[in-house]
């Protein structure tokens, strides 16, 4: 399995740090190595361009495989520079967003957009955590995808029928929103939530998808 990203618009990783001004950096030594946008290279480019800006880089690491047991290593081994940090900007596939955010409580905000999953060959059950949709929000929704957590797919919620934290089209599963809302309000970023987000590009990653990496 390989995710498939493009580095996000330095613009737009600037806008999302605003206030944010000690960084620790984390890339990927599978996925985003392999396309240049997350490995060794990108990440300490990454560090100069922020540095450039008055930002402190705390640290960085460039984890084996971002996506899986390996992130709660490096957070334990990265600890003390990560304590140092305001916030932690992650350049691997959404998957390693998610999974560094579910490690701690500093906000992670994602330095590459997700577009597609080159192979899956694993048989078994999978929990959707990404739709790899070209336009990645993570950053603002305190590391839960709207697209595939919520039923209804909203970058703006939460939406009327949510119900004592859960949602009207499963009552057993607790609304997208609610979490992003508590998440958001235990970093202190609630301010967040009042952000309108623009229509959702469903063109960001047109089909069929294809890459060529040079």
């Amino acid at each position: 399995m390989k995710s498939i990203t493009k580095q996000k618009p330095f613009e737009e990783t600037k806008g999302q740090l605003d206030g944010l001004d000690r960084v620790f950096i984390i890339g990927c030594g599978t996925c985003t190595t392999m396309t240049k946008t997350g490995g060794r290279d990108e990440v300490l480019a990454m560090k100069e361009k922020l540095q450039e800006l008055g930002k402190i880089v705390t640290g960085w690491t460039v984890i084996p495989t971002a996506c899986d047991e390996m992130t709660e290593v490096a957070v334990k081994e990265n600890n003390e520079a990560i304590g140092n940090s305001g916030c932690l900007l992650v350049m691997s596939c959404a998957l390693g967003v998610h999974k560094v955010s579910s490690y701690l409580d500093k906000p992670v905000i994602p330095g590459v957009d997700t577009l597609f999953i080159g192979l899956e060959d694993e048989p078994g059950n999978f929990h959707e955590v990404c739709a790899q949709c070209g336009q990645c929000v993570l950053g603002e929704t305190a590391g839960i995808c709207p697209i595939t957590a919520c039923h209804k797919g909203l970058v703006n919620g939460p939406c009327g029928g949510t119900n004592r934290g859960k949602c009207e089209v499963d009552k057993e599963k607790d609304c997208a929103w609610t979490l992003i809302y508590q998440r958001l309000n235990a970093q202190g970023r609630l301010e967040l939530m009042r952000k309108q987000q623009p229509p959702k590009n469903f063109q960001a990653a047109p089909r069929p998808r294809t890459v060529k990496i040079v």
